[in-house]
């Protein structure tokens, strides 16, 4: 496959020779205070038409033109532009620095309008959140949160009240794929969904994949959310943070060596627990509940050809009932990272990618005393090149190779308790893929983006591996060595997207794209939950396959101050997975015997509006959607909603500059409820009610709407440090969205059932939050 890659650069080089004689123009793109790279800056040769290009996720960009003399002009939303007059006469490098020391007056007429790339990029479903407006966006207790402001997207709904976990487009909150300087994230939450893993102190970009997805992302279903860590500022020492109601946070970077070098560690820690100590109820006072953060990175730059950056995640959540029960759970992460530049065309990113997942549940009775652990750790080996053939093509090409080892569940009990020790095999498996795409330029208007992924998967022995029947009892069963390759799978899944311009702010799309997932998460619970498991594609499990289309109008106006965008999809699932009625899931060896396998569809219409620049800026988005499966061993066979299932989807943002200290800022939503199962009849034993359920997710919970407002005050500038305050209110009018209904036997009625709604914030919760930097 290597050969392959080789030849297809050789070919593609010596293409070029035939071409009409040009020369390269590359480099980098950074932040001049900081040094950082800058992610999407636009270049533009101002003497040729259509010649834009923009930095890759690595700050690099390479363009080319004839021999003469030009004007190259580089934007990036939010800082000045920077017009660099040169006499090409040999292929050169050319790095520029940006600034943000601007006005917003000179933001909107010089970086605004060559930036229009939602109505030029041939991409389609992508959305890049801005950490400047993801830091003034109310949020719960003042802890701005990435996954919750993505969550305000058209087409990604949230998966609770107060809850981080998001569906997109009808897919399962398993089959997004979440990245952190392109670790695997399995569990991005906190306090059982209330808080996201991400620190915004310590993230510099932020970009959501909901369709259209490049052919470099795979093995997840439905959408991409890749997140990328700051790299630290490579021309002064900073130190900034916050303290909040319920946590603080601390952010220290600096160079290394001055212009080539630098590190970022930022930290994060909520204290409950010291609250908790404080409480005059003795119980409480021997309870845990915390967790951390901790983000790290550092790089360093030999020359303009080679450069190494390493960065590392670390979290976990610990909470405890005095003498009771404990549970703990936790990410950690390592990325280490080689570009290197062969040559002003061709640029390759070189990652050795660590990702770990585990929890531990355990019980502290004298006479039932035991712990239940869990974990799942990968290792990633990737390589992925850019091609710079010419101005119309950018070709993107690589391999990938994820080792995946899984412990599903182990039980350590004392010889006291009631419970047996038990240990579930562990699994082990390989994930592979090679890919190349091209962005094409066909002409003044039309622009093409495809290409082609290969996946390929390889369960792996030592272990027992048995296949089920319908009914769940076991069929065959084979035992196999360590290495030894039990089922293997093979898919191709093609990728195409492609944009034409209607005129100069108004374009049409349409994309077909399809992925397939290898790794799957089983949960019969109603929200994602740390004690969730994760299985691979086996003997009885297919990998999972999802074929979307899409098409839209994207429209401009005022200067490109103001995007407009209509997109309509529709999604086709195979292989889907579901618990039978009564599944039994965790500790179970035969937990495949519980799964039923089946299809699902997903279709919808996503309206969004967003105002980009100005004093008043922020955006309206609106979801009209179906989600439904259809399994043989559920109702019927008939399709049913998902639990994710939402017709409408309505949020609104608004963030107001009124001045140079104060910003103000505010959130709707309005949603259906979500699908939900009832029980329809009852039967008593021994004394015990017992509920009968009929149709799976045949009920819905009461629609959700919620108001949040905020504001930031920033301090008096000082030319040695700088201050804010953040403020905010979330759930204004103190809205009792529901979170479960449960059902129990009525006290005062006899022989009646009654439903008990709950509702995890039935008042307004303030915050403040005080924010330093120097």
């Amino acid at each position: 496959m290597l050969k392959t890659f080789a030849f297809l650069i050789i070919l593609f080089a010596a293409s070029g020779l035939y071409a009409q004689k040009k020369f390269v123009i590359s480099g980098n793109v950074k932040d001049e205070a900081t040094g950082e790279q800058l992610i999407g800056a636009s270049i533009r040769i101002l003497e040729i038409p259509n010649s834009g290009t923009s930095t890759n996720n690595y700050g690099f960009y390479s363009i080319n033109a004839p021999e003469g003399n030009y004007t190259l002009l580089f934007t990036y939303i939010g800082y000045q532009s920077f017009a660099r007059k040169i006499s090409l006469r040999k292929s050169q490098t050319v790095n520029v620095s940006l600034s943000t020391k601007t006005n917003l007056q000179e933001v909107v007429v010089s970086a605004n309008k060559p930036n229009n790339d939602q109505v030029t990029s041939p991409q389609m479903g992508l959305e890049k959140l801005n950490m400047a407006q993801i830091n003034q966006v109310p949020v719960l207790l003042g802890e701005r949160d990435i996954l919750k402001t993505i969550t305000l997207l058209p087409g990604v709904k949230s998966s609770g009240e107060g809850n981080t976990g998001f569906y997109v487009r009808g897919g399962a909150s398993d089959q997004n794929l979440i990245l952190l300087d392109e670790a695997t994230v399995y569990n991005a939450s906190h306090l059982f969904g209330f808080f996201s893993t991400f620190n915004s102190d310590a993230i510099k970009d932020v970009s959501l994949y909901k369709g259209g997805m490049p052919a470099e992302y795979g093995g997840r279903l439905s959408s991409v959310l890749d997140v990328k860590m700051n790299e630290g500022n490579n021309q002064n020492f900073t130190v900034q943070g916050g303290i909040g109601l319920i946590s603080s946070r601390l952010k220290i970077e600096g160079p290394l060596v001055k212009d080539k070098g630098s590190f970022m560690i930022s930290a994060r820690r909520t204290y409950v627990d010291v609250f908790l100590k404080a409480s005059k109820d003795t119980t409480l006072q021997g309870s845990i509940l915390y967790f951390y953060d901790l983000n790290a990175k550092a790089n360093y730059h030999f020359n303009d050809k080679n450069a190494i950056y390493i960065s590392g995640y670390f979290g976990k959540d610990v909470l405890g009932l005095k003498n009771t029960f404990g549970t703990n759970w936790g990410n950690s992460t390592g990325t280490l990272r080689f570009n290197h530049l062969f040559t002003n065309r061709l640029f390759s990113n070189t990652s050795l990618v660590y990702s770990n997942y585990n929890f531990a549940v355990e019980s502290f009775s004298t006479t039932n005393s035991f712990k239940v652990t869990s974990q799942i750790t990968d290792f990633n080996l990737k390589e992925d090149l850019q091609y710079s053939l010419n101005n119309n093509h950018t070709l993107k090409f690589g391999l990938n190779v994820l080792h995946h080892a899984i412990s599903p569940g182990d039980v350590t009990a004392s010889e006291s308790s009631g419970i047996n020790s038990k240990s579930v095999e562990k699994r082990y498996g390989f994930e592979n893929a090679a890919y190349i795409s091209d962005e094409w330029k066909a002409g003044d208007k039309l622009t093409v983006l495809y290409g082609l992924r290969l996946s390929g998967m390889f369960l792996q022995g030592p272990g027992t591996f048995k296949t089920y029947d319908a009914a769940g009892d076991a069929l065959t069963s084979q035992t196999y060595g360590s290495g030894d390759v039990v089922k293997s799978y093979y898919n191709l899944e093609p990728r195409f997207s492609a944009s034409y311009l209607l005129n100069e702010e108004t374009s049409l799309k349409a994309s077909y794209n399809r992925n397939t997932q290898n790794i799957h998460l089983l949960s019969n619970s109603t929200s994602s939950s740390p004690t969730d498991l994760y299985v691979l594609s086996s003997n009885n499990i297919k990998p999972e396959i999802a074929d979307q289309v899409s098409t839209g109008w994207f429209k401009n106006f005022k200067e490109n101050q103001y995007e407009f965008s209509a997109e309509v999809y529709y999604k086709w699932l195979q292989n889907q997975i579901d618990y039978k009625n009564g599944a039994q899931l965790r500790i179970n060896q035969d937990v495949e015997s519980q799964l039923t396998f089946g299809s699902g569809r997903a279709y919808g219409l996503e309206l969004f509006l967003k105002k980009k620049y100005g004093r008043f800026n922020g955006w309206v988005g609106y979801t009209l959607s179906r989600t439904e499966r259809k399994f043989d061993a559920i109702n019927n066979g008939n399709y049913f909603p998902a639990k994710q299932d939402r017709t409408h989807d309505l949020s609104i943002v608004g963030i107001y500059n009124l001045n140079k200290r104060w910003t103000f800022s505010a959130t709707f939503i309005y949603g259906t409820g979500n699908a939900i199962t009832y029980p329809t009849g009852k039967y008593n034993i021994n004394g015990l009610t017992t509920y009968s359920y009929s149709e799976r997710n045949g009920y819905r919970l009461p629609p959700t709407n919620r108001l949040d407002v905020g504001a930031t005050l920033e301090g008096k500038e000082h030319k040695k440090y700088h201050s804010s305050w953040t403020f905010g209110i979330y759930n204004v009018y103190g809205y009792h969205n529901p979170y479960i209904i449960t059902f129990r036997d009525s006290k005062t009625v006899p022989n009646t059932t009654e439903a008990l709604e709950t509702s995890i914030f039935s008042t307004a919760i303030p915050s403040i939050t005080w924010n330093f930097k120097f």
